[in-house]
């Protein structure tokens, strides 16, 4: 149990630190549940009493108590106050050899020595469908009507002007250090990731990070954990690059380590959605993401964690990286600016555990350059002056009014013919069917009339999933909703119950 009286070292506060004050408190207590510190049951100080002990706002302290229940570290019990979750239990942290990185020191300095870095990988893993422009409900585009054009135009202009003399020469295969070096700062503040600029390697999207990856770390005949359903597209990609995929079933709680651990305990590889499962949208939850680490700890297993709608999570904060959590360097980040920003930048990248950084370095020397030298920069300056993280807050408004504003046209055309399934993050959504129903055929039918909803069928191996469709109201505004289900709903026919 914690004291009121006195502070425990380990929750001083620092007021250096750029960090907000919440973010603070966050952070050490999570860092004194992972590393045993405060056990699994232990009760915490009230609000107002830790408030007094600090000498903060009451609000402060439940900001940060609230964020450490809605990601499965606490539990409320009423009056009784709240307490560390009694499921967790992590035992690799008990290991001196896999201290927990410290998640408060600032990024590194934008002057750091430049790494050997790696490349983008040869093409081959297909990462979204290529289309001339987006149609309606389309999955993977975001809204590009809304999308800061001038700007972005203006950003790209200043980089084709001056180019300096470095970027007429070859180019360093990992990426321009100044993107490598904006994400690393972002990732350290957004997502809870320690790192350096040198384990950022710029990538042909997420297709591109996953071929790097499998280059370097995979061999053929690797036997590898994928999410049962998942991303077929990555699936079949793996596949081709030799890997065994191992069909992993989901639940309500994400990936269900356990099943994995009886199907192939003693797989290589491990690739996950954790903060928004791809397609059904739930997050793993905090038990099974220590689970997946512990096994990948003691395994010496890699896990690739694929953050694809990490930074759209339209109700409360967003969730914290797995990576964050990552005491044994096993798990390799991805993330990309497909969706945050433009497709047709085809920029993503792969944060690797330091100690892998060489090897990387050396697999991607034999491989094609990162691409769109001038793009790079511009994002750069993009993340650099700020305007990525603004782009991101309006995004999340603008996605939560475009899902309302889809979701009740849907309702008003289908009635209950349709069963809508939301999640609290992402871009899409998942209209269910009827028992029954053939969603590719239906699939295709909307597509005859323009529209781009996906089949959730395909997602699956071995899964019994109900028939749906994926739906993106990322580029339906929320005047074109109500005609573009009507439209939905003549092109599918469905039978009234």
């Amino acid at each position: 149990m914690v004291a009121e009286h006195p502070i425990p070292s380990w929750l001083t506060l620092d007021p250096r630190e750029r960090r907000p004050v919440y973010r603070q408190i966050y952070e050490r207590i999570e860092a004194a549940i992972l590393d045993g510190r405060l056990v699994p049951g232990a009760r915490l100080p009230s609000w107002s009493g830790l408030a007094g002990t600090l000498g903060v706002a009451r609000g402060t302290v439940k900001a940060a108590y609230d964020w450490l229940a809605g990601e499965g570290y606490l539990v409320g019990q009423g009056a009784a106050g709240s307490f560390v979750n009694p499921d967790l239990a992590w035992p690799a942290l008990a290991r001196p050899d896999l201290a927990r990185p410290d998640l408060a020191r600032p990024p590194a300095g934008r002057h750091g020595a430049a790494p050997r870095a790696a490349a983008r990988p040869a093409a081959g893993l297909a990462d979204g469908l290529a289309t001339a422009a987006p149609r309606p409900l389309q999955m993977g585009v975001p809204a590009l009507d809304v999308f800061p054009r001038v700007l972005w135009s203006r950003l790209l202009a200043r980089q084709l002007r001056r180019p300096a003399l470095a970027t007429l020469a070859y180019q360093d295969p990992a990426g321009q250090p100044a993107l490598r070096q904006a994400v690393a700062d972002y990732l350290s503040i957004a997502r809870g990731i320690a790192c350096e600029a040198a384990q950022v390697f710029i990538t042909a999207g997420y297709a591109g990070a996953l071929d790097l990856i499998s280059r370097a770390l995979m061999k053929p005949g690797d036997a590898l954990w994928f999410e049962d359903p998942g991303y077929y597209r990555a699936r079949e990609g793996l596949k081709l690059a030799g890997a065994r995929i191992v069909p992993v079933p989901v639940d309500g709680e994400g990936l269900v380590v356990a099943e994995g651990l009886a199907r192939r305990r003693a797989a290589r590889f491990a690739v996950v959605t954790p903060s928004h499962q791809a397609p059904l949208g739930m997050a793993l939850s905090l038990p099974r993401r220590l689970a997946l680490l512990d096994w990948a700890a003691h395994s010496r297993a890699w896990i690739v964690e694929d953050d694809y709608y990490g930074e759209f999570r339209l109700q409360g904060r967003p969730l914290a990286s797995l990576k964050s959590l990552d005491a044994a360097r096993r798990v390799l980040y991805v993330g990309s600016f497909s969706k945050v920003l433009l497709p047709g930048l085809r920029l993503g990248y792969v944060v690797v555990p330091a100690a892998e950084v060489e090897g990387f370095a050396r697999i991607a020397g034999f491989l094609s350059p990162s691409q769109a030298l001038f793009s790079q920069l511009a994002v750069a300056d993009f993340m650099i002056e700020g305007h990525f993280a603004r782009h991101i807050r309006r995004m999340r408004r603008i996605y939560a009014e475009r899902r309302a504003a889809l979701v009740a046209a849907l309702q008003a055309a289908f009635g209950e013919r349709l069963e809508i399934g939301l999640q609290d993050s992402g871009m899409h959504l998942i209209a269910y069917l009827p028992a029954g129903s053939d969603d590719r055929a239906l699939a295709r039918r909307a597509e005859v009339a323009g529209l781009a909803p996906t089949p959730l069928s395909p997602w699956a191996i071995e899964a019994k999933i109900r028939p749906g469709l994926l739906m993106s109201f990322a580029n339906v505004a929320p005047a074109a909703a109500p005609r573009l289900a009507r439209r939905l709903q003549r092109a599918l026919e469905l039978p009234r119950r």
